[in-house]
């Protein structure tokens, strides 16, 4: 951006009082807190309904902004910057934005609907960035605030504009799309979110259609209402499920593994592709993208082959350890009758006990009469199998007569005064409120209080990364994930919940207990021991847990037990090695191990594996390649003269992408779900899994020649700032990676750490970064990953994973 201040006056029709009209802006800015505010910005002084910008600026003029639009001049700032006053200075944001568009000429896709704009936003990026500099709305940036700062970042490289609106009332979208100005439109679906501010449904869907005045073409689901709506000059591509005049016609089947088969005919062809989600919202909205696709011209292979790797589009739900023994559903910023739904979804997804707790606000955005709507919500409680309800809010506390075990406060301040006499423990705590009871102190007094260094887990991450290897599978091939060492350092019992909710077919965990401790947590999946004890077996059976057998002394161990107990075709699975020479029957025990099984009734291989040595190094593909041989010639043996039809896998995670070929009946996906790949290639469509963040203590300045740490191991050779981090090797973090090896992230700069990481706290040089205490650090996570820690530490990631120490406080969101 590069535009002359003489030029913004006149577009604005602004009032200009300073010093320098022939200056140039190079960026825009509302946030005074913004560290990229500088003498070309252009500060817009916004004025909300909890804030006004204006008391900002002369805080801003001494850090050197210079140039700032507002609604009068403060009495301090007078002929100390460039100002140009407005009557509004949100209108002149907007029509500063609209200027700003028109300096560029290519497609532009815009988005309104009542659900689903940021999902499909998000997937046509996806989709369409392959061959397109596209710029998009970050986030839900739909607002009238947000769409100009969407379209403000238009630059010079970009061909392709993906901007979604909201509206909540009237006369809204007619100054959205005099930003936006689509070329495309995209319609989602119509729901009765923000009801409210309209008189009918009517004059909602004629508002939102308002967006789409002058473009080229308007995709959308056809429908009776939304047809009698569009004008008659607007050209339609539309899609139905069973009108056949629709330009694309829909059927679609669920199959296996929480995919869905939809096929559609367009252009007197029929097509088909998968799609890796089930439920109603997630089609239409592919769909959409579907058609998109397909009015940019793009091939049946390619559609079918990207749209196979849609993923879930992160949402702000968070799971929390909590007080007690309870475990926290974080959903404090909205309450809204659709969203509720979706909380209530995840809650059943990431139970933990068997007791469940909704602690609730009133209730906005609904679009439905009061009593009906909570009638409504009452039957979500009980369908949702809710132990008890606390209300909070003068109208739920209205209607408190409509749910079962309901405790009602008028405030927020009115719970927390009685918080003592309510007794959580032992169950899941759904927090759902709108932003304006500020539950965030609900959630400060429900969760456990440990250290602020915290590992962040984004389950839609592990669910992308989950379904990027399903769609790699072969048809009825089947996936155990592993979940051992506490799930790689992420949490096992978290997201062993979230894996059975995707229904995978098999966990797999090394040691008993750990199987032992997912079943206690409610877990129902089968789930493999990898490396039983002869001493856990009792334990194993009790828990309904199945055992690796790998040894002929551990075979004739577990069937003496299995006789004992009177066991019935109790599910074993017998390991073979093939090369890799650590657990496994070899070549020549197989007879001994046949004739010990054949009649058997006590037990049932249920599978036949091996190990791959070298599936993540193709330098010894040979070596792979006779280890599937070898792998294919044994268990086949035992397959034939037991005369059984076991699961056989021998794929880890680099197996699954590099021998295709050798899927069998099962793979075991490891750490590939957690985001983490071999293959420089493959990594890039991996979506990063944990976050491991902390924050800064205390910071001081010391002097040339002052050292740092035990040992003196840093000695100042000047005046440096240094930053203490509560996070040490007790955590976790190798010593290898401190005394200038290593660094962390802080206001997205690196901080080399200086001196030797010590048990509980880390020092790091921030000589060149404006931070303080309190100031967020991140240790790993997109930047560094740790795969980039484990080759600088000569290791690999998995250590660097699982070394993250269980008293470091896991926070799961999506």
């Amino acid at each position: 951006m590069s535009i002359l201040i003489k030029n913004i006056i006149s577009v604005l029709n602004a009032r200009f009082s300073g010093h320098e009209k022939e200056g140039v802006v190079s960026s825009v800015s509302i946030d005074s807190r913004s560290l990229q505010n500088s003498d070309s910005t252009l500060f817009f002084a916004i004025v909300g309904p909890n804030n006004d910008a204006h008391s900002y600026i002369k805080d801003l003029i001494e850090k050197g902004v210079s140039n700032f639009v507002v609604s009068h001049i403060p009495e301090e700032c007078a002929n100390s910057a460039n100002f140009l006053v407005v009557n509004d200075t949100l209108v002149a944001l907007q029509q500063f934005a609209g200027y700003y568009r028109s300096f560029f000429d290519f497609p532009v896709i815009g988005l309104t609907g009542s659900n689903g704009k940021t999902i499909v936003k998000e997937w046509l990026n996806f989709l369409l960035s392959p061959d397109f500099n596209v710029i998009r709305s970050p986030k839900s940036y739909n607002s009238q605030v947000g769409v100009p700062l969407s379209v403000i970042a238009i630059n010079e490289k970009h061909n392709l504009g993906i901007f979604e609106a909201g509206i909540s009332t009237v006369a809204e979208m007619v100054k959205l799309e005099q930003i936006i100005k689509p070329t495309i439109g995209v319609l989602t679906s119509i729901g009765s979110s923000h009801d409210e501010g309209f008189v009918s449904l009517k004059q909602k869907i004629n508002e939102k259609l308002l967006l789409f005045k002058d473009c080229e073409v308007l995709i959308y689901q056809k429908d009776v209402l939304v047809d009698s709506c569009i004008a008659s000059d607007i050209k339609t591509f539309s899609w139905s499920y069973n009108d056949k005049s629709a330009n694309v016609v829909v059927t679609k089947k669920n199959t296996l593994n929480g995919l869905t088969t939809v096929s559609y005919q367009y252009k007197e062809q029929s097509f088909e592709l998968s799609i890796p989600f089930q439920d109603k919202a997630s089609i239409e909205n592919a769909i959409s993208c579907l058609l998109v696709l397909l009015y940019f011209n793009y091939d049946f292979e390619t559609i079918q082959s990207r749209m196979a790797l849609l993923f879930p589009v992160e949402m702000r739900l968070k799971v929390k350890n909590g007080i007690n023994n309870c475990s926290i559903i974080d959903d404090s910023y909205s309450s809204d009758f659709q969203s509720l739904k979706i909380a209530l979804d995840f809650l059943e997804s990431q139970k933990q006990f068997s007791k469940k707790t909704l602690i609730l606000s009133d209730i906005f955005q609904s679009g439905l009469a009061i009593e009906d709507l909570y009638s409504r919500v009452a039957q979500l409680v009980v369908s949702n199998n809710i132990t008890r309800v606390i209300g909070i809010g003068t109208t739920i506390s209205a209607f408190k007569d409509s749910f079962v075990n309901c405790t009602t406060f008028d405030t927020t301040a009115d719970f927390i005064a009685n918080f003592e006499t309510l007794d959580f423990s032992n169950e899941t705590i759904l927090i759902k409120g709108a932003r304006s009871f500020q539950f965030e102190e609900i959630v400060y007094l429900l969760e456990e209080k440990t250290h602020e260094t915290v590992l962040e887990i984004n389950l839609n991450a592990i669910s992308y990364n989950l379904n990027f290897f399903k769609s790699k599978l072969a048809p009825k091939v089947k996936m155990m994930v592993m979940v051992k060492a506490f799930g790689y350092g992420n949490g096992g019992l978290e997201i062993a919940k979230l894996l059975e909710y995707h229904k995978v077919d098999y966990l797999g965990v090394a040691f008993a207990d750990e199987g032992i401790s997912l079943k206690n947590g409610g877990i129902k999946l089968p789930i493999m021991v990898l490396n039983p004890e002869n001493t856990s077996f009792a334990a194993i059976i009790q828990h309904k847990l199945e055992p690796e057998i790998y040894c002929l002394k551990g075979l004739y161990a577990f069937l003496k037990i299995a006789k004992k107990k009177n066991l019935q075709h109790f599910p074993i699975h017998i390991k073979v090695d093939t090369g890799m020479h650590r657990l496994g029957f070899e070549e020549n025990s197989l007879d001994e191990l046949i004739a010990a099984l054949k009649g058997e009734s006590t037990v049932k291989v249920q599978s036949i594996l091996s190990h791959l040595a070298t599936s993540d190094d193709l330098e010894h593909l040979g070596f792979a390649l006779k280890q599937i041989q070898l792998f294919e010639k044994l268990s086949s043996k035992i397959i034939k003269e037991l005369d059984i039809n076991p699961i056989r896998h021998i794929l880890n995670t680099s197996g699954i992408s590099n021998f295709p070929d050798a899927q069998y009946n099962m793979v075991r996906l490891g750490i590939g779900l957690y985001g983490v790949s071999n293959d420089p290639a493959e990594q890039q469509f991996l979506e990063n899994v944990g976050t491991l963040k902390s924050v800064i203590s205390q910071t001081r300045t010391i002097g040339a020649g002052e050292s740092v740490g035990y040992g003196r191991k840093f000695v100042a050779d000047r005046p440096t700032k240094v930053a203490t981090i509560p996070i040490g090797y007790a955590d976790g973090i190798s010593r290898g990676w401190g005394n200038g090896l290593g660094f962390v992230i802080i206001k997205d700069k690196k901080a080399k750490i200086i001196g030797s990481i010590c048990m509980d706290m880390l020092m790091v040089d921030v000589t060149e970064i404006d931070c303080t205490e309190g100031d967020s650090v991140i240790i790993f996570g997109e930047k560094p990953t740790v795969s980039f820690i484990a080759k600088k530490l000569n290791t690999i990631p998995y250590e660097v994973l699982t070394s993250i120490s269980q008293r470091v406080k896991r926070v799961f969101y999506r």
